[in-house]
């Protein structure tokens, strides 16, 4: 017979029970952008049509491990999130704003129609 996490959980003492909970927490805060474009229930297919570009684009930037800022922010935004960028130290976290206004200021310039380029600079 078959028992339920919860179930199992239950006898799991309060310190297995807790670092169960951070694990879970720790793979769901880190993800490659394939796999939150999946949690998001959305295809490479509907991403490049949000992003005005082609599948076979996102499919690379998917497998990149390094890529302009603007394009991350571009893809985390067509999911309806806001990219932050954080350093972190010993003494604190540092939320780094210098990038913030970057497609703002690119729309302006382009009277607010977003060029190829500006979309997928690499």
């Amino acid at each position: 017979m078959t028992k339920s996490f919860n179930e199992l959980r239950k006898k799991m003492t309060p310190l297995a029970q807790k670092m169960v909970a951070e694990k879970t927490k720790q793979i769901l805060e880190e993800m490659q952008l394939q796999e939150l474009r999946q949690a998001y229930h959305m295809s490479q297919k509907r991403m490049a049509e949000l992003l005005d570009t082609e599948q076979a684009n996102i499919s690379r930037i998917e497998r990149r491990t390094d890529m302009y800022i603007s394009t991350l922010r571009n893809y985390i935004e067509a999911m309806g999130g806001e990219l932050e960028i954080v350093a972190h130290f010993p003494d604190g976290d540092v939320y780094i704003n210098q990038f913030r206004d970057i497609n703002k200021e690119n729309k302006r310039k382009n009277n607010g129609f977003r060029t190829t380029p500006t979309a997928f600079p690499e």
